[in-house]
C-alpha cells in the first residue's frame, strides 16, 4: 500500500508570513541577527510551534535548537532536517528559516496523517549561522560533525565574542529551556581532543 503525503502549503506560507513579522524591514526583508532580540522572539515563536507539534525540545552548549519528534524506534539515530533562523542586516525572509519551517511543516503533516516513523526525526535551528554578527559564519553548525574542521574557528573566534555573547545570551531564551552564556562560550563545545588541527574551510 503506498501513502502519498503532501505538506499543507497555505499553513507553510501562513508559519512564514508570521514569522516574517520579526523583524520585518521595510523594503519585505527581515533583520534578525544571531542572538538578537528579535532573534530571541524568532526562536522563542519556533519553539512554541514545535512544541504545539508534540515535539521535544534540546538547546545543545552552542544554543542550537532541535525539535524532536519520536519514532517507533527512538533508540536510533534522527533523521535531521533544518537550518537556521537569524538573518543577515535587511536580509531575506526566507533565507534560512524555510529550511527550519518546511521542516516543521512535515512533523506536522505526519501527525494530521497519523504516521509513525521507524526512526525519530528532528528539525534543527542553528545558531549563528549567517555570522553576521559574531564571526565566522556556520560556527554552532560546525562544530556538529565531530569538531575537526571547525576546532580552530572555534578556539579562535569565540573568546573574542565572549563579552558580547554573554550580554547577549543571557536574554535569548528558547522556552522551556534556558541556555547560559557561559555554556556558548565554552572551549569545550567546540573541541575535542579527537579532534584535528586543521584550517576551517573558506
Amino acid at each position: 500500500m503506498s501513502l502519498k503525503a503532501r505538506v499543507n502549503g497555505e499553513r507553510l506560507w501562513a508559519s512564514l508570513m508570521e514569522m516574517a513579522q520579526i523583524g520585518a524591514t521595510a523594503k519585505g526583508g527581515v533583520t534578525r541577527l544571531a542572538l538578537s532580540d528579535e532573534d530571541r522572539r524568532g526562536r522563542d515563536l519556533f519553539v512554541g510551534w514545535a512544541e504545539a507539534a508534540g515535539c521535544t525540545i534540546r538547546v545543545d552548549a552552542m544554543g542550537n535548537i532541535f525539535a524532536r519528534r519520536a519514532g517507533r524506534n527512538d533508540e536510533l539515530a534522527p533523521v535531521l532536517t533544518g537550518s537556521h533562523g537569524d538573518s543577515q542586516p535587511a536580509g531575506g525572509k526566507f533565507d534560512g528559516i524555510y529550511g527550519v519551517l518546511a521542516g516543521l511543516e512535515v512533523l506536522r503533516i505526519l501527525n494530521d496523517l497519523g504516521i509513525e516513523t521507524e526512526r525519530p526525526i528532528e528539525v534543527v535551528n542553528w545558531t549563528n549561522e549567517e555570522g553576521s554578527r559574531f564571526a565566522p559564519a556556520m560556527i554552532a553548525s560546525g562544530c556538529m560533525p565531530g569538531c575537526s574542521i571547525w576546532s580552530t574557528a572555534c578556539r579562535e573566534s569565540m573568546p573574542r565574542a565572549s563579552a558580547s555573547a554573554r550580554r547577549c545570551n543571557a536574554s535569548v531564551t528558547p522556552a522551556p529551556t534556558r541556555w547560559a552564556a557561559r555554556r556558548c562560550t565554552r572551549r569545550s563545545s567546540c573541541t575535542s581532543s579527537r579532534a584535528r588541527s586543521s584550517k576551517p574551510r573558506a
